[in-house]
């Protein structure tokens, strides 16, 4: 008999209280997925939705930022071993559709980490600020510099990764910059990661964690930790 991937979803959480029962109910349609939402410090009622509503959580005592949240994911994933592990945003702007889109080059042994990307082809509506999107494109230019590899999409969350990846996000993830830069550490490590078209949403409530007056700040210090990336020896 062929082995079935487990597979989970990691959903970091911040003051999504308007989102997140939502989210939830929509992943459990498809039955075949599992979750585990990381409330990332929350200082409005997203723990208390979630522990009414049985939701599986994490709930984190302080504020770590995507990076650790995120990470607390990984971490849940290697050691409950998970094959396939999918970062999906709590905020409502990820389509559970492009799920087995993106698992597919895993399955298939094309790739170690899929990018789910709005840039690719013209499916996605939403598309970010101008602003944010001349940013994204200075940063895929930079990445491509250093590592070969053009990234279009250089800032999704939207992300599945196998089980090497798994293991080693849980042990090593970037706290600052966590897409950009752990996009990065992959590339120079050599390991395989391919893009797929997909649509995303607006946001439907709560706030950015990235605004646009910080939007020039963050490309620049991406672009800095790009470049202190690319002087570390690799084995």
């Amino acid at each position: 008999m062929e082995k079935k991937e487990k597979i989970i979803l990691i959903i970091p959480a911040y003051n999504e209280q308007d989102n997140i029962l939502k989210l939830a109910k929509i992943i459990k349609s498809n039955k075949n997925l599992d979750y585990i939402i990381i409330n990332d410090g929350s200082t409005d009622n997203t723990r208390k939705i979630c522990e009414e509503n049985k939701l599986k959580h994490i709930n984190l005592i302080h504020n770590l930022g995507i990076g650790g949240a995120v990470q607390t994911g990984y971490k849940y994933a290697f050691e409950n071993n998970y094959d396939i592990a999918i970062q999906f945003d709590g905020d409502g702007q990820h389509d559970i559709k492009y799920v087995d889109d993106l698992i597919k080059p895993i399955l298939d042994k094309k790739a170690d980490m899929v990018i789910g990307s709005r840039f690719i082809e013209e499916k996605s509506k939403f598309k970010s600020t101008k602003i944010r999107q001349f940013g994204i494109n200075i940063i895929s230019f930079i990445i491509k510099l250093f590592t070969g590899k053009k990234i279009y999409d250089t800032t999704s969350g939207f992300r599945a990764c196998n089980k090497k990846i798994i293991e080693l996000f849980s042990h090593d993830y970037p706290i600052e910059y966590p897409e950009p830069v752990s996009t990065v550490n992959l590339l120079k490590q050599k390991y395989k990661i391919e893009e797929i078209p997909v649509e995303m949403n607006e946001r439907e409530a709560g706030v950015s964690s990235i605004r646009t007056w910080k939007s020039a700040y963050y490309m620049i210090n991406v672009i800095l930790s790009i470049f202190i990336i690319s002087l570390r020896r690799y084995k």
